[in-house]
């Protein structure tokens, strides 16, 4: 047996999310007096600000309608900071607002020159835009309105290890037609108090914390498959036309309008008339915190919307985004461009948008997409100011773009995704890259990186990348690649891969794949750190592409790894699905009580974890000791990853309440062992004994 090694002294400050280096100075913003930027209405006036640094010339002009095609223009004043301002006498509330930009004329990376380009605000916090590809944006004047938060407020905990987060889309927990909801693929339909669907399904399974995707407003259209535009480009890879989950963000501050009661998605249709997003999704923010759910955000600030009219690039092409040296967009994220967040008004415009979010919407965190594009200052000044509105704000990473670094992360005191746990223990390729759970070392791991990934991958360790435990989030599935049920599926028949498939045929689990589904769960929620697992993944939900009409898809009715663009049926959780495999959901279900129940399981110190040596690499053994963590139990974890025979384990003194095994999992034992335990080929078990 051997412990496992404590953590470096410098991070023995807490075990939370917030440990950081105790000399770290604060960040200063560079000019922290200068004026708001957007439009401020109030009783008898309204100002308007913009920063645009290269303009020679800068007009709002004022629509009554979104048709209205001339408004009323108003010339801007040049403020010496690079914002150009305007007060207009009146109540503009309800109208409409874009900008027109005269920039230099010899300005290279300007898009349009023409200065009668309606250009829509940046900070706009609402807005009115056209089901097409370039959106037709204008900004929507909206006064403050006093919303009822029924006393409700952020809910994060003091330790985010306290958290079992649910990843999830909008429309997938509301549109198929099994999750019942009156108002489907909407946010009132995720608040739907009477459907299977949404906030319900949430509740009945235990999670006390959703991660959405992108909420901001986005480019959901993306140009016609095969029609030239007018830039000259041409969509031959996307038959659908469509970004689904949403990470093409067009507007920081403003809520996505689709998913309101004013918006929809039929092509051509105007969204966001009445602003009717705000209200919705506050409501949606309210009734989760009412139920002791976390809300965290899934934000995009490397890369913004490629194919709109997208302020940013008619603002100021060269201000806002890395350029190489002939002025082509830099694309690291891989999306068409990176958004230059060095910049101090980009650095800025990050910072406010994150604070308005929790001040506004009452959020309680963020996940940041491609966070290792997000430059170091940045990332430190929104922790500093976020933690100021609310000290347990959540701060997750996907710590990759442009390179990988989640260590670098952890060194400032932030959570990230752990992607070592996720290939370690399911593998990075279902035909060729099996892990853990298949019987297969994955080539990056080891038995000591196995042990390491329940112990939190704490540095030091093999595959270690975190200080502490409380910086790992661990899954095995999100809404990238495989889903888990598939890479099973796949893995234990790699033929499934390129066959075509009905839905609801596949998606019954064998006996086989059952048992190889729970071995995952059961590693994932007994690790150390955050778990997080992907909407429908407790049922082992199977994406097969939809055949659609109009639309030839040639992998329609295969398994589907990359599901961005459709919203129909390949994305829908189909909650009859959840009764194929019910034996899995409850599983899920009894793991996640057990955690919560259980803070050993969940925020053990490092020196409570002692590793049984055996000579099988594919066999772990992971006993916690409860009293360091205030946990009234000691506890076992016991896995074995062979496919082919049995592991006698010889016990502690005493007798030991088994929780979890191959076939049950909950907070309730519901048996005994002493002495010894089998565990079978492809199985695991939880066992704990009261501490005396």
């Amino acid at each position: 047996m051997h412990k496992l090694e404590e953590v470096p002294a410098a991070f023995e400050m807490t075990q939370s999310s917030k440990t950081v280096s105790a000399d770290q100075p604060p960040l200063l913003l560079k000019a922290p007096n200068r004026p708001r930027l957007g439009c401020f209405p109030a009783e008898s006036h309204t100002e308007f600000r913009l920063f645009c640094p290269r303009a020679r010339a800068v007009t709002v002009e004022i629509f009554d309608s979104y048709e209205q095609t001339k408004g009323k223009r108003y010339p801007m004043n040049p403020n010496g900071d690079d914002i150009w301002q305007i007060t207009l006498e009146g109540d503009f509330v309800g109208k409409l607002y874009g900008y027109h930009i005269q920039p230099p004329a010899d300005e290279f990376f300007y898009r349009s020159r023409n200065a009668d380009f309606v250009i829509a605000d940046p900070y706009s916090k609402a807005v009115v835009a056209r089901n097409h590809y370039l959106q037709h944006p204008r900004s929507l004047i909206t006064a403050e309105e006093p919303f009822n938060w029924e006393g409700t407020s952020f809910v994060s905990p003091d330790d985010i290890r306290d958290l079992v987060i649910y990843e999830a889309h909008i429309k997938d927990l509301t549109s198929h037609s099994s999750a019942g909801s009156r108002w489907p693929g909407t946010y009132r339909g995720f608040a739907d108090p009477e459907a299977t669907g949404g906030i319900n399904h949430l509740k009945k399974m235990g999670v006390n914390a959703v991660e959405l995707l992108p909420l901001h407003k986005f480019a959901y259209f993306e140009p016609p498959h095969n029609e030239p535009i007018s830039d000259g480009i041409i969509n031959t890879w996307n038959v659908y036309g469509r970004n689904y989950w949403g990470y093409m963000t067009s507007f920081f501050f403003a809520p996505e309008t689709i998913y309101a009661s004013d918006g929809g998605i039929e092509p051509g249709a105007v969204t966001g008339r009445y602003n009717k997003a705000a209200r919705e999704l506050k409501n949606l923010v309210k009734t989760l915190h009412k139920n002791n759910i976390t809300v965290i955000l899934d934000v995009v600030f490397n890369h913004v919307s490629q194919y709109d009219l997208n302020p940013f690039k008619l603002i100021d092409k060269s201000y806002y985004f890395r350029l190489t040296e002939d002025g082509h967009y830099l694309s690291h994220s891989g999306c068409g461009n990176d958004f230059k967040t060095e910049a101090p008004m980009s650095r800025q415009l990050i910072v406010d948008s994150i604070l308005y979010w929790m001040k506004e919407y009452h959020i309680d965190g963020f996940r940041f997409d491609l966070a290792n594009l997000i430059d170091r200052e940045t990332l430190q000044l929104i922790r500093q100011e976020a933690e100021k509105i609310n000290p347990n704000v959540v701060l997750i990473a996907e710590p990759w773009g442009g390179g990988y670094d989640p260590v670098g992360f952890s060194n400032i005191g932030w959570a990230s995704w752990n992607d070592q746990i996720r290939n370690g223990v399911k593998g990075s390729d279902p035909k060729n890259s099996k892990g853990f759970i298949f019987g297969h070392w994955h080539w990056e791991s080891s038995r000591e990186g196995l042990e390491n990934f329940l112990a939190g991958t704490l540095l030091g360790r093999s595959n270690g990348r975190y200080h502490t435990s409380a910086h790992a989030v661990n899954y095995l599935e999100s809404h990238d690649g495989y889903t888990l049920g598939d890479f099973i599926r796949i893995g234990l028949n790699p033929s499934k891969a390129d066959q075509k498939h009905d839905r609801d045929e596949i998606a019954r689990l064998g006996p086989a794949e059952l048992r190889t589904a729970k071995l995952a769960a059961l590693y994932l929620m007994a690790s150390q750190g955050v778990p997080l697992i992907h909407a429908g993944q407790e049922w082992a939900r199977t994406k097969v592409v939809e055949p659609m009409p109009n639309i030839k898809d040639p992998y329609a009715g295969r398994l589907d790894h990359n599901s961005y663009e459709k919203d129909n049926a390949t994305n829908y959780l189909d909650f009859s699905h959840a009764r194929l495999n019910t034996a899995l959901v409850s599983y899920y279900r009894g793991l996640i009580a057990l955690r919560l129940s259980a803070p050993a399981l969940r925020k053990a110190k490092p020196g409570d974890l002692i590793f049984w040596n055996y000579s099988d690499s594919l066999h772990v053994t992971l006993q916690i000791k409860g009293e360091g963590s205030n946990d009234p139990y000691d506890y076992i974890i016991t896995l074995n990853g062979n496919l082919h025979g049995v592991h006698r384990i010889h016990l502690p003194a005493g007798v030991w309440e088994v929780v979890v095994s191959p076939d049950i999992a909950g907070n309730d034992g519901f048996d005994v062992v002493a002495e010894y335990l089998n565990v079978e080929p492809t199985a695991g078990y939880i066992l704990r004994k009261k501490r005396s």
